[in-house]
């Protein structure tokens, strides 16, 4: 049952999603011995927050650019909180939180959005995902994202908790996606303009495999053209481009 402040019951017990967190009131100490792999494919953004976690007492053991490299970082670290771009090349932040779920269980994601429009939320925490910051929000929120996850909670910024119903936020059964989890990645390769056997360089698979995926992407959406392909890819929060 959602409480007015936001937190919602997972097997009786109340879990905070957002709602009014003095940051003040915080421990610096609590967030010392967290490591933190940080994915971001601008080199200036992530090297800024990379500065501002570390000033917080945070301990940024690796640096992604895309999100096969950070699914990689992660498997290897084994960081206790991963923070990653919604949109990256190569492999979106949805899709890498469910990779990390995968192969770093015990692993936290935190996805950062420029998204206002929060359409992505329900997709995001069906993923896995544990925390969903807006980048046009002070640090201080994911700051408190970090150390709330990290406690085992979910945090989601308070004006896209404050807009989307607290029900749907409880939800776990959110209508699944018409493609699996690996046409997606097929999907944002080809918008992003990589040929059937680059793709299967990049996700380890056969030719013909990755042909078999690209014929199956077009008949589950009924487009059978690689440049309408690539605006849904868009439409669908695959891609930036």
């Amino acid at each position: 049952m959602p409480l007015a402040d936001g937190r919602v019951g997972k097997n009786g017990k109340r879990r905070r999603l957002h709602g009014p967190v003095d940051f003040r009131d915080i421990s610096a100490n609590e967030g010392r011995s967290l490591r933190i792999v940080l994915a971001d494919d601008h080199v200036v953004v992530r090297q800024g927050l990379k500065g501002l976690l570390e000033r917080e007492g945070f301990a940024v053991v690796g640096e992604a650019s895309d999100g096969f490299e950070a699914v990689r970082l992660t498997q290897h670290f084994r960081p206790e909180v991963a923070i990653l771009d919604f949109d990256m090349p190569l492999m979106n932040g949805i899709d890498a939180v469910t990779e990390i779920r995968q192969h770093s269980p015990r692993t936290r994601t935190i996805l950062l959005t420029a998204d206002t429009g929060h359409q992505h939320l329900p997709e995001a925490l069906r993923a896995g995902s544990r925390g969903f910051v807006l980048k046009n929000h002070p640090v201080a929120h994911l700051i408190g994202a970090i150390r709330e996850v990290a406690r085992g909670g979910v945090y989601v910024s308070p004006s896209v908790s404050m807009t989307v119903a607290p029900a749907s936020l409880a939800k776990t059964d959110f209508p699944p996606d018409r493609l699996t989890r690996r046409e997606r990645q097929v999907l944002q390769l080809i918008a992003e303009g990589k040929k059937t056997k680059e793709i299967s360089v990049l996700l380890g698979i056969k030719v013909k495999t990755a042909e078999t995926h690209r014929t199956r992407i077009m008949r589950r959406v009924d487009i059978h053209e690689t440049a309408n392909l690539v605006r849904y890819a868009i439409r669908g929060g695959l891609t930036r481009l």
